[in-house]
């Protein structure tokens, strides 16, 4: 059985947003695509979908929202099988337990209250956080299209990346797309460790660079001959590095460390900046520990 592609939806700009670009996906993938609604909020009060029905906002319910969000898939991609459900409980619990049983939740980058542009969106950052499966979030300022023969996925290469979840979602998103895979890994020289002495200068910068490299490698080497791979080592904090890689990639894809018995948000500095500042979508990839 295939795993769907899981939407989360609200009815919200983003929210379509990520619909359109979730269809695009699920039709690359050959999989079908599940429009879940999950609020414990009668209505929801806004314009968005209001304006596409053609009734006053007060109208608007779940079922509008979903069916709404079903006819823009049909419309654009009318070949994906879709399935909606409304679940009458908070969307971050619904969430997460809906990703046991995806291949990958999609989910706008912002909700609908006016404080959501300052949290991102509390549902994206739980789901990230503690999803089982990886979650990609609509950020930037790119169109809401999944882009084929264009630019590149960037994965971002932490210190334990060999045969990591994380790498393998980056090469089947880099194949499904035709584009290349950019493996980045950001490096940095402590200050403690620079030297003035002639003999010493610059060789804690050599060491720091070669062991980049060393873990770069390692993480792309087994990665099939059909994928083109291009590997790159920057110097400076790994945050910045990847929000500059972001600014013309099609995707971003970083992992998060899960570990067993620990309740707490789960997602890391690195991709928790990322959901935040990206210039590009984000998928977030948990791996265990």
């Amino acid at each position: 059985m295939e795993l769907p592609l899981v939407v989360g939806v609200d009815g919200s700009e983003q929210s379509l947003r990520a619909v359109d670009w979730a269809a695009d996906e699920a039709a690359l993938r050959g999989v079908p695509l599940r429009l879940v609604y999950a609020s414990l909020w009668e209505r929801y009060e806004g314009t968005a979908l209001a304006k596409d029905l053609g009734k006053p906002s007060e109208q608007v319910m779940a079922e509008d929202i979903v069916e709404t969000a079903a006819r823009r898939v049909h419309g654009r991609q009318a070949d994906v099988k879709v399935t909606t459900d409304v679940l009458p409980e908070e969307p971050e619990y619904a969430l997460v337990r809906e990703s046991r049983i995806a291949s990958a939740l999609v989910l706008g980058s912002r909700g609908r209250s006016s404080m959501a542009e300052a949290l991102l969106g509390s549902v994206s950052v739980t789901a990230a956080g503690h999803a089982h499966c990886p979650v990609i979030v609509l950020r930037g300022s790119h169109d809401n299209q999944v882009r084929s023969g264009a630019r590149r996925i960037v994965l971002g290469v932490g210190e334990k990346a060999a045969d990591s979840a994380a790498v393998r979602f980056a090469v089947e998103e880099a194949r499904y797309r035709g584009v290349p895979l950019e493996a980045v890994r950001a490096w940095r020289c402590p200050a403690h460790e620079t030297t003035d002495h002639p003999l010493l200068a610059g060789e804690p910068s050599r060491l720091h660079e070669k062991r980049a490299t060393e873990i770069l490698e390692a993480a792309v080497r087994d990665i099939p001959a059909d994928v083109e791979v291009r590997q790159r080592t920057v110097e400076g904090h790994a945050r910045r590095v990847l929000l500059d890689a972001s600014a013309d990639a099609d995707l971003l894809v970083v992992a998060a460390r899960r570990r067993e018995g620990h309740f707490g948000l789960q997602l890391g500095r690195v991709a928790h900046a990322m959901l935040h500042r990206s210039a590009c979508p984000v998928a977030v990839v948990p791996r265990r520990v």
